[in-house]
């Protein structure tokens, strides 16, 4: 089969003759093929395991037709590396073990060592490198969501201690963003150099910030993190989570290629606030997928004419999928969202709603 590099042609802002479309959590628990696997295997376990992790990695891309795949992983296992002891708890998420809440507790982290301790993700990556005709995504988790783990202890609504230490330990704090920055760097080169082919920075709970705050004590380190990657030549993704819309006008010098917009700001709007120098990914709300095909439809295509307006848009969820989303539903969006974009491409006709 031919390379399907449309993905990799909208983040670099090329002409494409139909929208790109990969669904954030795509290897997940709406496929019952996945879910027996999960009866058997915990997330960590799968992942410890190249060729099942490759298999789920590339179970939505045959199923679903999706331009690019997501490498079957978890923001939280570099951090392993670091010397944090940590599981992935059902119905709660990442639960630490040992939780930093001291200077102490930032200096004794390690540096990522990819290839010792995980060199089973390396593994994962070269084989599906072998296997797949569209572009692999790798990814990492961004410094304030994975310090919102590491300083909470596990999921948090309103990360009380992690914005504790921010404000009271801003030494501590920003020595954390060092290392965890330093983390991200090494972990992502190693993925790229093992045939990843783009990568996307999660970083999911950072709309807890206000815009001063997210300048202050979390842009700096992101920005580094782009600066110091901008040499690899493969689209850098950067999704700042949900609620993340009033931070957008602050990202303006990233050397990124792609933003992600949740589902609350527009893709006009979203790239209104970029000042119109990235492609954009988004951002059909996830839970649109339990309403009727029509009307999921009716949704995608108002998103798709927005995003078609100008060269560089990818086609996804504000989100993550969730384990009610129906396989056959996003089969259908997949091919709709191909055939709609294609016959708008190429007769330039979209409704607009100005």
């Amino acid at each position: 089969m031919s390379y399907n590099d449309r993905l990799i042609q909208a983040s670099f802002k090329q002409q494409v003759d139909r929208v790109p479309v990969w669904y954030m959590r795509q290897a997940g628990r709406y496929d019952p093929e996945y879910r027996k696997i999960k009866e058997k295997y915990s997330l960590l376990e799968i992942c410890r395991q190249p060729e099942l992790a490759a298999e789920v990695t590339l179970m939505p891309v045959r199923k679903l037709g999706v331009d690019a795949a997501i490498l079957y992983s978890d923001i939280m296992n570099p951090v392993a590396s670091l010397g944090i002891d940590f599981d992935i708890v059902k119905n709660i998420g990442p639960v630490i073990d040992n939780p930093i809440r001291t200077a102490a507790d930032v200096d004794r982290l390690r540096p990522i060592d990819v290839e010792g301790d995980l060199s089973h993700i390396l593994e994962t990556i070269r084989i599906l490198d072998k296997e797949l005709n569209v572009p692999l995504i790798t990814f990492a988790g961004a410094p304030f969501t994975i310090a919102s783990y590491l300083i909470e202890g596990r999921p948090s609504k309103g990360y009380i201690r992690t914005k504790t230490m921010m404000y009271s330990e801003p030494e501590m704090w920003h020595k954390l963003m060092q290392k965890l920055g330093d983390m991200v760097i090494t972990y992502v080169r190693a993925h790229i150099a093992n045939g990843g082919k783009a990568f996307q920075l999660f970083d999911s709970w950072v709309g807890a910030l206000s815009p001063n705050d997210f300048r202050t004590y979390v842009l700096p380190t992101i920005t580094r993190i782009f600066t110091e990657l901008s040499d690899l030549n493969v689209p850098k993704i950067y999704f700042p989570g949900v609620a993340s819309g009033e931070l957008l006008p602050t990202l303006h010098d990233l050397q990124a290629d792609v933003i992600g917009l949740d589902w609350r700001v527009s893709i006009s709007e979203g790239r209104k606030r970029l000042g119109g120098k990235f492609a954009v990914q988004g951002n059909l709300d996830p839970y649109v997928l339990t309403a009727p095909m029509d009307l999921i439809k009716q949704h995608a295509k108002l998103i798709i004419d927005e995003g078609i307006r100008e060269p560089g848009y990818i086609f996804n969820l504000g989100h993550g999928l969730f384990p009610e989303a129906s396989l056959d539903k996003l089969r259908e969006l997949t091919a709709y969202i191909h055939e709609y974009s294609a016959d708008a491409l190429k007769t330039g006709v979209t409704v607009t709603n100005d």
